[in-house]
Protein backbone atom coordinates (compact mmCIF):
# COMPACT_ATOMS: atom_id res chain seq x y z
CA UNK A 1 0.00 0.00 0.00
CA UNK A 2 2.53 2.45 0.99
CA UNK A 3 4.28 1.51 -2.40
CA UNK A 4 1.05 2.38 -4.46
CA UNK A 5 0.78 5.56 -2.74
CA UNK A 6 4.08 7.33 -3.12
CA UNK A 7 3.73 5.78 -6.81
CA UNK A 8 0.86 7.81 -7.05
CA UNK A 9 1.85 10.88 -5.90
CA UNK A 10 5.15 10.82 -8.11
CA UNK A 11 2.60 9.84 -11.02
CA UNK A 12 0.13 12.23 -10.55
CA UNK A 13 2.47 15.33 -10.00
CA UNK A 14 4.18 14.87 -12.75
CA UNK A 15 0.93 14.43 -14.90
CA UNK A 16 -0.26 17.68 -13.52
CA UNK A 17 2.92 19.65 -14.17
CA UNK A 18 2.89 18.55 -18.03
CA UNK A 19 -0.30 19.48 -18.36
CA UNK A 20 -0.77 22.70 -21.04
CA UNK A 21 -4.64 23.67 -21.53
CA UNK A 22 -7.18 24.33 -18.65
CA UNK A 23 -9.31 21.41 -19.90
CA UNK A 24 -6.47 18.72 -19.70
CA UNK A 25 -6.42 20.24 -15.90
CA UNK A 26 -9.67 19.45 -15.47
CA UNK A 27 -9.38 16.18 -16.68
CA UNK A 28 -6.67 15.77 -14.42
CA UNK A 29 -8.16 16.74 -11.44
CA UNK A 30 -11.31 13.94 -12.19
CA UNK A 31 -8.61 11.76 -12.74
CA UNK A 32 -6.92 11.82 -8.97
CA UNK A 33 -9.44 13.54 -7.31
CA UNK A 34 -13.45 12.38 -8.53
CA UNK A 35 -15.72 10.15 -6.96
CA UNK A 36 -13.91 7.61 -9.05
CA UNK A 37 -10.56 8.83 -8.68
CA UNK A 38 -7.44 7.03 -8.01
CA UNK A 39 -7.04 8.72 -4.82
CA UNK A 40 -10.80 7.76 -3.99
CA UNK A 41 -9.92 4.10 -4.88
CA UNK A 42 -6.62 3.89 -2.31
CA UNK A 43 -8.97 5.21 0.49
CA UNK A 44 -11.61 2.69 -0.08
CA UNK A 45 -9.05 0.36 0.18
CA UNK A 46 -8.12 1.54 3.62
CA UNK A 47 -10.45 -1.51 4.69
CA UNK A 48 -8.10 -4.10 3.64
CA UNK A 49 -5.04 -2.85 5.63
CA UNK A 50 -4.33 -3.95 9.39
CA UNK A 51 -6.04 -2.20 11.84
CA UNK A 52 -2.45 -1.30 13.35
CA UNK A 53 -1.25 0.40 10.18
CA UNK A 54 -4.45 2.37 9.39
CA UNK A 55 -3.29 5.42 11.13
CA UNK A 56 0.13 5.50 9.40
CA UNK A 57 -1.08 4.81 5.61
CA UNK A 58 -4.09 7.48 6.60
CA UNK A 59 -1.54 9.99 7.14
CA UNK A 60 0.18 9.19 4.03
CA UNK A 61 -3.13 9.30 1.85
CA UNK A 62 -3.65 12.71 3.27
CA UNK A 63 0.09 13.96 2.27
CA UNK A 64 -0.68 12.19 -1.06
CA UNK A 65 -4.40 14.52 -2.01
CA UNK A 66 -2.30 17.61 -0.55
CA UNK A 67 0.31 16.96 -2.60
CA UNK A 68 -2.07 16.20 -5.24
CA UNK A 69 -3.81 19.48 -4.65
CA UNK A 70 -1.03 21.79 -4.35
CA UNK A 71 0.10 20.58 -7.88
CA UNK A 72 -3.43 21.69 -9.06
CA UNK A 73 -3.58 25.02 -7.57
CA UNK A 74 -0.10 26.07 -8.77
CA UNK A 75 -0.79 24.91 -12.25
CA UNK A 76 -4.14 26.57 -12.27
CA UNK A 77 -1.77 29.67 -11.17
CA UNK A 78 0.49 29.14 -13.93
CA UNK A 79 -2.02 28.42 -16.77
CA UNK A 80 -4.25 31.69 -15.94
CA UNK A 81 -0.84 33.70 -15.84
CA UNK A 82 -0.38 32.55 -19.39
CA UNK A 83 -3.83 33.41 -20.80
CA UNK A 84 -3.47 36.93 -19.26
CA UNK A 85 -0.45 37.75 -20.99
CA UNK A 86 -1.57 35.68 -24.26
CA UNK A 87 -4.78 38.71 -24.00
CA UNK A 88 -2.59 41.35 -23.07
CA UNK A 89 -0.30 40.70 -26.54
CA UNK A 90 -2.90 41.46 -28.92
CA UNK A 91 -3.02 44.87 -26.90
CA UNK A 92 -1.54 48.09 -29.29
CA UNK A 93 -0.15 50.23 -26.67
CA UNK A 94 0.82 52.94 -28.64
CA UNK A 95 -2.53 53.68 -29.43
CA UNK A 96 -3.65 57.20 -27.78
CA UNK A 97 -5.59 56.55 -24.54
CA UNK A 98 -9.01 58.05 -24.01
CA UNK A 99 -8.70 61.11 -22.53
CA UNK A 100 -10.20 62.46 -19.37
CA UNK A 101 -12.18 65.76 -18.94
CA UNK A 102 -11.24 67.28 -16.17
CA UNK A 103 -13.98 69.13 -14.01
CA UNK A 104 -13.95 72.70 -12.70
CA UNK A 105 -15.96 74.63 -9.98
CA UNK A 106 -19.43 75.71 -10.59
CA UNK A 107 -19.70 79.65 -10.23
CA UNK A 108 -22.16 79.31 -7.62
CA UNK A 109 -20.22 76.86 -5.58
CA UNK A 110 -17.13 78.97 -6.25
CA UNK A 111 -19.30 82.28 -4.86
CA UNK A 112 -20.73 80.60 -2.11
CA UNK A 113 -17.60 79.76 -0.79
CA UNK A 114 -16.18 82.92 -1.23
CA UNK A 115 -19.21 84.53 0.77
CA UNK A 116 -19.03 81.74 3.92
CA UNK A 117 -15.32 82.75 3.94
CA UNK A 118 -16.05 86.26 4.30
CA UNK A 119 -18.58 86.01 6.94
CA UNK A 120 -16.36 83.64 8.91
CA UNK A 121 -13.66 85.72 9.33
CA UNK A 122 -16.59 88.54 11.05
CA UNK A 123 -17.63 85.85 13.42
CA UNK A 124 -20.41 84.40 11.46
CA UNK A 125 -21.13 80.59 11.82
CA UNK A 126 -23.66 78.18 9.38
CA UNK A 127 -27.31 77.57 9.92
CA UNK A 128 -29.21 75.20 8.03
CA UNK A 129 -33.13 74.04 8.01
CA UNK A 130 -35.68 71.83 6.51
CA UNK A 131 -36.80 73.41 2.95
CA UNK A 132 -39.88 72.12 3.27
CA UNK A 133 -41.57 74.51 5.94
CA UNK A 134 -44.99 75.82 8.32
CA UNK A 135 -46.97 78.55 7.62
CA UNK A 136 -45.93 79.92 10.77
CA UNK A 137 -42.14 79.50 10.06
CA UNK A 138 -42.01 80.94 6.28
CA UNK A 139 -44.88 84.02 6.81
CA UNK A 140 -46.41 84.45 10.58
CA UNK A 141 -42.69 84.66 12.84
CA UNK A 142 -41.71 86.74 10.18
CA UNK A 143 -44.71 89.52 11.08
CA UNK A 144 -45.76 88.77 7.79
CA UNK A 145 -49.70 89.71 7.16
CA UNK A 146 -52.25 87.13 6.40
CA UNK A 147 -53.16 88.96 2.94
CA UNK A 148 -49.60 89.75 1.58
CA UNK A 149 -48.92 88.52 -2.31
CA UNK A 150 -46.25 86.37 -0.74
CA UNK A 151 -48.96 83.94 0.74
CA UNK A 152 -51.20 83.58 -1.97
CA UNK A 153 -50.64 80.08 -3.80
CA UNK A 154 -49.64 81.95 -7.37
CA UNK A 155 -46.31 82.68 -5.66
CA UNK A 156 -45.52 79.64 -3.10
CA UNK A 157 -45.31 76.00 -3.31
CA UNK A 158 -48.06 74.82 -1.14
CA UNK A 159 -48.28 71.06 -0.30
CA UNK A 160 -51.48 68.90 0.52
CA UNK A 161 -50.85 68.78 4.52
CA UNK A 162 -50.55 72.61 4.30
CA UNK A 163 -46.49 73.01 4.34
CA UNK A 164 -44.65 74.80 1.41
CA UNK A 165 -41.44 74.91 -0.01
CA UNK A 166 -39.73 77.58 1.97
CA UNK A 167 -40.02 81.52 -0.19
CA UNK A 168 -36.85 82.31 1.23
CA UNK A 169 -33.87 81.15 3.67
CA UNK A 170 -35.19 83.51 6.51
CA UNK A 171 -36.78 80.39 7.83
CA UNK A 172 -33.59 79.09 9.35
CA UNK A 173 -33.64 82.67 10.90
CA UNK A 174 -35.87 81.98 13.08
CA UNK A 175 -35.39 78.21 13.92
CA UNK A 176 -31.96 78.74 15.12
CA UNK A 177 -34.10 81.93 17.43
CA UNK A 178 -36.13 79.24 18.57
CA UNK A 179 -33.45 77.06 19.98
CA UNK A 180 -30.25 79.39 20.64
CA UNK A 181 -30.40 82.54 23.41
CA UNK A 182 -28.66 85.59 21.71
CA UNK A 183 -26.44 86.76 21.05
CA UNK A 184 -27.14 84.65 17.53
CA UNK A 185 -24.40 85.55 14.16
CA UNK A 186 -25.37 83.41 11.65
CA UNK A 187 -25.34 82.94 7.88
CA UNK A 188 -28.15 80.92 6.41
CA UNK A 189 -27.14 80.24 2.66
CA UNK A 190 -29.83 77.86 0.80
CA UNK A 191 -32.47 76.99 -1.94
CA UNK A 192 -35.54 78.90 -1.66
CA UNK A 193 -38.62 78.18 -3.73
CA UNK A 194 -41.07 80.85 -5.24
CA UNK A 195 -43.82 80.02 -8.54
CA UNK A 196 -42.43 82.39 -11.14
CA UNK A 197 -42.20 81.77 -14.71
CA UNK A 198 -38.35 80.24 -15.74
CA UNK A 199 -36.78 82.59 -18.28
CA UNK A 200 -33.48 83.88 -18.34
CA UNK A 201 -33.85 85.59 -15.16
CA UNK A 202 -36.08 83.57 -12.94
CA UNK A 203 -35.93 80.28 -12.02
CA UNK A 204 -38.15 78.63 -9.29
CA UNK A 205 -35.42 77.33 -7.12
CA UNK A 206 -32.90 79.88 -6.44
CA UNK A 207 -30.11 80.33 -3.96
CA UNK A 208 -30.23 82.36 -0.97
CA UNK A 209 -27.57 83.81 1.40
CA UNK A 210 -29.59 85.51 4.37
CA UNK A 211 -27.55 86.29 7.75
CA UNK A 212 -28.71 87.41 11.08
CA UNK A 213 -27.03 89.33 14.04
CA UNK A 214 -28.76 89.63 17.62
CA UNK A 215 -27.10 90.97 20.90
CA UNK A 216 -27.25 93.85 23.19
CA UNK A 217 -26.97 97.60 21.27
CA UNK A 218 -27.03 96.39 17.89
CA UNK A 219 -27.42 99.30 15.86
CA UNK A 220 -27.76 100.16 11.87
CA UNK A 221 -23.90 101.69 12.11
CA UNK A 222 -23.41 97.64 12.92
CA UNK A 223 -25.46 96.60 10.20
CA UNK A 224 -23.75 98.98 7.54
CA UNK A 225 -20.47 98.07 8.50
CA UNK A 226 -20.63 94.60 8.52
CA UNK A 227 -22.30 94.96 4.66
CA UNK A 228 -19.64 97.39 3.76
CA UNK A 229 -17.09 94.97 4.89
CA UNK A 230 -18.71 91.95 3.19
CA UNK A 231 -19.29 93.73 -0.37
CA UNK A 232 -15.94 95.34 -0.66
CA UNK A 233 -13.75 92.09 0.27
CA UNK A 234 -16.55 90.70 -2.23
CA UNK A 235 -15.70 92.97 -5.10
CA UNK A 236 -12.73 95.00 -4.31
CA UNK A 237 -11.86 97.83 -2.12
CA UNK A 238 -12.95 100.43 -4.72
CA UNK A 239 -16.78 99.34 -4.13
CA UNK A 240 -19.14 102.20 -3.76
CA UNK A 241 -22.26 101.38 -1.56
CA UNK A 242 -25.73 103.19 -1.36
CA UNK A 243 -28.67 102.40 1.27
CA UNK A 244 -32.07 103.32 0.07
CA UNK A 245 -34.82 102.93 2.49
CA UNK A 246 -37.43 100.52 1.74
CA UNK A 247 -40.32 98.22 2.97
CA UNK A 248 -39.59 94.29 4.34
CA UNK A 249 -42.57 93.04 7.25
CA UNK A 250 -39.46 91.80 9.39
CA UNK A 251 -37.49 94.40 9.43
CA UNK A 252 -37.73 98.53 10.27
CA UNK A 253 -36.04 100.55 9.47
CA UNK A 254 -35.50 98.79 6.11
CA UNK A 255 -32.72 99.60 3.31
CA UNK A 256 -32.54 98.28 -0.42
CA UNK A 257 -28.66 97.93 -0.82
CA UNK A 258 -27.13 99.22 -4.71
CA UNK A 259 -23.40 98.19 -5.27
CA UNK A 260 -21.52 99.86 -8.00
CA UNK A 261 -17.45 97.71 -8.83
CA UNK A 262 -15.61 97.47 -11.40
CA UNK A 263 -16.72 93.43 -11.20
CA UNK A 264 -20.24 94.10 -11.75
CA UNK A 265 -19.36 96.62 -15.13
CA UNK A 266 -18.99 99.78 -12.84
CA UNK A 267 -22.87 100.38 -13.18
CA UNK A 268 -24.82 100.52 -9.95
CA UNK A 269 -26.82 97.69 -9.13
CA UNK A 270 -29.49 96.14 -6.57
CA UNK A 271 -28.19 93.82 -5.04
CA UNK A 272 -29.61 93.12 -1.62
CA UNK A 273 -31.92 94.20 1.34
CA UNK A 274 -31.78 94.46 4.73
CA UNK A 275 -32.71 96.28 8.17
CA UNK A 276 -33.30 96.09 11.81
CA UNK A 277 -35.06 92.98 13.19
CA UNK A 278 -38.17 94.44 13.41
CA UNK A 279 -39.85 94.15 17.47
CA UNK A 280 -42.48 92.23 16.45
CA UNK A 281 -40.81 89.59 15.11
CA UNK A 282 -38.91 88.97 18.64
CA UNK A 283 -42.16 88.78 20.11
CA UNK A 284 -43.29 86.29 17.86
CA UNK A 285 -40.20 84.32 18.87
CA UNK A 286 -40.69 84.90 22.87
CA UNK A 287 -44.32 83.83 22.48
CA UNK A 288 -43.12 80.34 20.66
CA UNK A 289 -40.24 80.05 22.77
CA UNK A 290 -42.19 80.66 26.32
CA UNK A 291 -39.67 83.25 27.58
CA UNK A 292 -38.52 86.48 27.14
CA UNK A 293 -34.99 86.10 26.22
CA UNK A 294 -35.57 87.68 22.37
CA UNK A 295 -37.60 90.72 24.41
CA UNK A 296 -37.79 93.74 21.85
CA UNK A 297 -36.23 96.08 24.66
CA UNK A 298 -33.45 94.17 26.11
CA UNK A 299 -31.85 93.14 22.74
CA UNK A 300 -31.61 94.20 19.04
CA UNK A 301 -30.72 92.72 15.43
CA UNK A 302 -29.63 93.20 11.82
CA UNK A 303 -30.86 90.71 8.94
CA UNK A 304 -30.22 90.48 5.41
CA UNK A 305 -30.55 89.03 2.53
CA UNK A 306 -29.25 88.24 -1.78
CA UNK A 307 -29.64 86.13 -4.27
CA UNK A 308 -26.41 84.21 -5.17
CA UNK A 309 -27.65 83.45 -8.64
CA UNK A 310 -27.88 86.72 -9.88
CA UNK A 311 -24.67 87.94 -8.13
CA UNK A 312 -23.02 85.11 -10.17
CA UNK A 313 -24.50 86.01 -13.14
CA UNK A 314 -23.20 89.35 -13.21
CA UNK A 315 -19.71 88.47 -11.99
CA UNK A 316 -19.06 86.08 -14.89
CA UNK A 317 -21.51 88.09 -17.49
CA UNK A 318 -23.79 85.08 -17.94
CA UNK A 319 -26.90 85.99 -19.55
CA UNK A 320 -28.96 83.35 -19.41
CA UNK A 321 -29.80 82.44 -15.51
CA UNK A 322 -30.65 78.94 -17.16
CA UNK A 323 -27.21 78.39 -17.69
CA UNK A 324 -26.15 77.72 -13.99
CA UNK A 325 -28.64 74.63 -13.72
CA UNK A 326 -28.45 72.89 -17.34
CA UNK A 327 -25.43 71.11 -16.70
CA UNK A 328 -24.11 71.32 -19.75
CA UNK A 329 -20.25 71.05 -19.85
CA UNK A 330 -19.84 73.17 -22.54
CA UNK A 331 -20.86 75.96 -20.33
CA UNK A 332 -19.13 74.44 -17.46
CA UNK A 333 -15.67 74.44 -19.03
CA UNK A 334 -15.71 78.04 -19.38
CA UNK A 335 -14.21 78.19 -15.86
CA UNK A 336 -11.29 77.51 -14.47
CA UNK A 337 -11.06 74.65 -11.96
Amino acid sequence: MEDRIASLQTVAVAAIVAVAARKELDAARVAYLGKSGEITRLSEAMREVAKEDRPRIGKLLNELRQAVNAALEAKEQTLAAAADSAALATLDITLPGTPRETGSIHPLTRLLDQTVRIFRRMGFVLADGPDIETEWHCFDALNTPADHPARNEQDTFYLPDGRLLRTHTSTVQVRTMESQIPPVRIIAPGAAYRRDEVDATHLAQFNQMEGLYVDREVSVADLKGTLEFFFRELFGPETQMRFRPHFFPFTEPSYEIDIRARALGGKWMELAGCGMVDPAVFEQICQKRGDRVYDPDQVTGFAFGFGLDRLAMNLTHISDIRMLVENDLRFLQQFPA
